[in-house]
């Protein structure tokens, strides 16, 4: 495989507005590789990204199959270097089934974060997109942390605790995938060290895009207008402001950070444990 030299690469996963937002801050002067299952939506974040002054081709990607993942990986490589994974593709409760969501978010996350590991340059850095879904899940025991933290991606959907009789909505395997993927980055930190980079996630909370505006109008669209209106903050977030996190995360400023969870929801996980919120 043949790598343009002193070319840095930024992945980004995902063409959402969060991604975009946290790219826009991180790819100056790099390329971006922009990866969606969707082509179509990957050439719209493309020109968007292109029209801002960037450098940007696009690849279809399936992150919840091996050989597509690593399809994508070997043309980053062809690239250049891969400074920088920002992995923002997902789905949510009201988009699809419990098995869907655990493919995609939970196994789909593990998978990126292991393929990509393998070819992070020195000084590169990466950020996985949860959710404070993942916050509001009862604790889990020791094992069942450990279990989905280091788990091998190949197993990792047969865990007892992932099975249809214990999984039985989308927003439980919601909640299970993102407390997935803050635990897997940990985990990966470790492994990500060794090549002298650096993994965080970030859960944001009710941030303003078309996967939140699902959510507000989909079935539990009450109960999201609630959160909003009773979170300490009193309002949703904008992607910018994730984009400003992502970029402390990615950047020099965030080089003594890897391995944590970055919660921002406006105050939301604080209010449903300590507020007004909080379950009756």
């Amino acid at each position: 495989m043949k790598i343009q030299t002193g070319t840095n690469v930024i992945v980004l996963i995902g063409g959402g507005s969060i991604g975009q937002a946290i790219a826009r801050r991180v790819s100056a002067g790099k390329q971006i590789l922009l990866a969606d299952l969707r082509e179509e939506n990957a050439d719209m974040a493309a020109k968007t990204l292109s029209d801002a002054g960037f450098k940007v081709s696009t690849m279809k990607v399936d992150v919840a199959a091996r050989d597509s993942v690593q399809a994508l990986v070997e043309q980053a490589g062809r690239l250049g270097e891969v400074a920088g994974v920002i992995h923002a593709a997902g789905v949510s409760p009201s988009q699809a089934t419990p098995e869907t969501i655990l493919k995609v978010d939970l196994y789909g996350t593990a998978l990126v974060l292991e393929e990509f590991g393998k070819v992070i340059a020195p000084g590169g850095s990466g950020v996985v997109i949860a959710s404070q879904s993942g916050h509001r899940l009862a604790p889990l025991t020791t094992e069942q942390n450990a279990a989905l933290a280091m788990t091998p991606v190949e197993e990792l959907l047969k865990l007892p605790m992932l099975q249809p009789d214990r999984v039985k909505d989308s927003l439980h395997a919601y909640q299970l995938s993102k407390r997935g993927n803050s635990l897997r980055v940990m985990a990966e930190a470790v492994r990500w060290g060794k090549r002298g980079a650096r993994v965080n996630t970030i859960s944001p909370g009710i941030i303003i895009t078309p996967l939140a505006n699902d959510e507000l109008n989909g079935p539990r669209g009450a109960g999201y207008r609630r959160m909003i209106e009773l979170c300490p903050a009193g309002r949703a977030g904008t992607p910018d402001e994730v984009g400003e996190v992502g970029a402390l995360l990615m950047g020099p400023q965030g080089s003594f950070i890897t391995g944590s969870d970055f919660l921002m929801d406006g105050g939301v996980t604080a209010a449903y444990w300590f507020g007004e919120l909080a379950p009756k």
